[in-house]
C-alpha cells in the first residue's frame, strides 16, 4: 500500500487540541482537510506527520510553537490612537479587524484593550507561542 510522500495530495482527519485538552479545530462533521505535501499549505510539523502514513493510519503529534504559527512576538503587539481610527469604528475587546500593512497586503488582527485615548491590537497569529497536539487519520492519497 503506498505511504503518504512529498508531492502527493492528501484527505486527512485531524483533531486539534491545546496543552489543556481544549479542542482548537477539528475536521469531524466537515469534509477531510485536502492539501499537497510540500507545497507549504499547513504548518510545517503537521506536513511531517502525514509523511509515511498509508490510507486508514491514524497518528497522534504534538507540533512545538516553532513548527506550528512560531513564537509570539510582542513586536506585533500594538497602540493605535484614537485619531488614527474611522470616527464610526466602534470596537470592543476580543473583536477581530482587518488592517491594511505598509507592504500593501492586509493583515487580521485582535482588539485586545479599548481605552479613551486608542486601541491596543494584536498580529499575532491566535495560536501563536502554542505547541499544538493533533489526531491525523490519513483517509485518501488522491
Amino acid at each position: 500500500m503506498p505511504e503518504a510522500k512529498s508531492g502527493d495530495k492528501v484527505k486527512v482527519h485531524y483533531t486539534g487540541k491545546l496543552d489543556d485538552g481544549s479542542v482548537f479545530d477539528t475536521s469531524a462533521e466537515r469534509q477531510p482537510l485536502e492539501f499537497t505535501i510540500g507545497e507549504g499549505a499547513v504548518i510545517p510539523g503537521f506536513e511531517r506527520a502525514v509523511i509515511g502514513l498509508q490510507p486508514g493510519e491514524s497518528t497522534e503529534t504534538t507540533i512545538a510553537s516553532t513548527d506550528a504559527y512560531g513564537p509570539r512576538s510582542e513586536e506585533l503587539v500594538t497602540e493605535v490612537k484614537r485619531e488614527q481610527l474611522p470616527a464610526d469604528l466602534d470596537v470592543s475587546i476580543g473583536q477581530q479587524l482587518q488592517v491594511g500593512m505598509a507592504n500593501g497586503q492586509t493583515a487580521v488582527v485582535l482588539v485586545t484593550d479599548v481605552t479613551e485615548t486608542g486601541i491596543m491590537i494584536d498580529a499575532n497569529h491566535p495560536l501563536a507561542g502554542m505547541d499544538l497536539t493533533f489526531s491525523i487519520e490519513l483517509v485518501e492519497i488522491v
